[in-house]
């Protein structure tokens, strides 16, 4: 009885402190999301609909380039400072976090230099006009690959403020107060300005972030000579790189080949609608950031029915919110779509149907790290690169034939089809059933039984 008890009472504790973090998580994540958002409402309003559907482009193309910048590190590093902190291994903590900056910042500047060849090489003979705005963009490589390493390593250090107040408070506010004091002393404001702000704002953010990083490092984390495990941590962060780049790609795609196939213009309306889907993931990237470790824990002590409690419990923390998100965008689509300026309205439907894809993510829960921390990242990522191909394949057809509105069925199929298969998996390899429904049918049925 007393160890039934105990069980009881840690498993309360464990959801209780989730909660906590849950809620701190909450804060920086919706104070980021709202500050992200209202700089894509300024830039847009600013620029008008082509400038910023440039500078829309430009940070598309940054994102999916940190991909060979990062080397997946930030999420190697994140995996392996947290065992080796658990384990006391000192030298190889500081080792990985010395070599991971270092080969980071070489990798990317390489990164750079061959994707300004390319610009270059291509504007010689195909003169185009992204070509400025791509090359000034290119700044954005080492800025994004270094924030995503320290962003990473600081959720390693248990440290959720430092981690992403940098990236989702500081830069934002920078870049907002930047594009203003611009704006009031040249009355414009042009892409190549906003993108070379962003970049400033980034930089500075970045240096904040990386001082208080080597503090807390050195205070918590025990002086050693650093110890060099540079192909165990390569190997893995191959997998886990292919695995990022997949998401990413996906996450991308469809802005770029709209930009690409239609026009910036089109590429900025359609970037706004893009960017309004995605408050429906909210609540699930916050419960991802704190319950991701909680997975690893439960699944390695092989407690399968304590695994499946906490995730049919954050299901639920996931879908309602997210439902309710949900209803509110396609009810008020085009006077949300309107905060942008009249011409945004045009998106109205493909908002919504981004919105249904993102409803059935977050009805999926947490499928992918579910995955991923339990050591399924081998299986998980085939699902990742077949999706990005059929994400591709799907946005090639549609977009020239519906055009921006092929875009988002494109992408909202393909959203949906990656995290369905993954829930799939996710009940054949680790054992748990993702899916809110079933803690909703286990509630209904125990009502049942006990009115009877």
């Amino acid at each position: 009885m007393t160890q039934i008890v105990g069980s009881t009472n840690e498993e309360n504790l464990n959801l209780g402190v989730l909660a906590k973090e849950t809620g701190i998580a909450l804060v920086i994540q919706f104070g980021g999301i709202i500050l992200t958002y209202l700089v894509q409402v300024f830039l847009a309003r600013w620029m008008g609909r082509t400038e910023y559907g440039i500078y829309e482009y430009v940070i598309a193309w940054s994102v999916l380039l940190t991909i060979p910048a990062g080397l997946g590190l930030p999420h190697t590093v994140l995996r392996f400072v947290s065992e080796y902190r658990v384990k006391e291994e000192w030298g190889l903590l500081w080792g990985i976090v010395r070599s991971s900056w270092l080969i980071t910042i070489l990798a990317s500047l390489l990164v750079s230099l061959l994707a300004a060849s390319v610009i270059l090489l291509l504007n010689y003979y195909y003169p185009f006009a992204y070509a400025t705005p791509l090359l000034i963009g290119i700044g954005f490589i080492p800025l994004r690959a270094l924030v995503t390493l320290q962003l990473e390593t600081a959720r390693a250090a248990k440290d959720l403020t430092l981690a992403y107040v940098p990236s989702l408070i500081i830069w934002p506010v920078l870049l907002i107060c930047g594009a203003f004091l611009v704006l009031e002393i040249n009355h414009f404001l042009t892409e190549n300005l906003a993108i070379a702000i962003s970049q400033i704002a980034l930089l500075v953010a970045i240096l904040f972030q990386l001082g208080l990083l080597l503090l807390k490092l050195n205070q918590e984390f025990v002086a050693s000579k650093p110890v060099y495990a540079t192909r165990e941590w390569l190997g893995v962060a191959l997998i886990l790189s292919l695995q990022y780049a997949s998401v990413i790609v996906l996450s991308k795609t469809d802005t770029i080949m709209v930009g690409s196939i239609l026009g910036v213009k089109e590429a900025g309306i359609y970037a706004a609608a893009v960017k309004t889907s995605e408050w429906v993931s909210f609540i699930l990237i916050i419960i991802n950031i704190v319950a991701a470790p909680s997975f690893t824990t439960l699944y390695a002590k092989g407690d399968i029915e304590g695994l499946q409690k906490l995730v049919s419990t954050v299901a639920l923390w996931i879908f309602w919110p997210s439902l309710v998100i949900s209803l509110f965008l396609i009810i008020f689509s085009q006077a949300v779509l309107g905060i942008f300026g009249s011409e945004f309205v045009a998106a109205n439907w493909e908002l919504k149907i981004l919105v249904l894809g993102q409803l059935i993510n977050a009805w999926c829960g947490s499928v992918g790290y579910l995955m991923l921390m339990t050591g399924y990242q081998n299986k998980s990522v085939v699902v990742c690169v077949c999706a990005t191909i059929v994400n591709i394949a799907l946005n090639a057809i549609a977009i020239p034939l519906l055009g921006v509105l092929g875009a988002a069925v494109a992408t909202a199929f393909t959203l949906a089809m990656k995290n369905i298969w993954l829930s799939f998996l996710v009940a054949k390899y680790v054992g748990v059933s993702p899916l809110v429904f079933r803690e909703l049918f286990r509630r209904v049925s125990s009502k049942s039984e006990v009115g009877t």
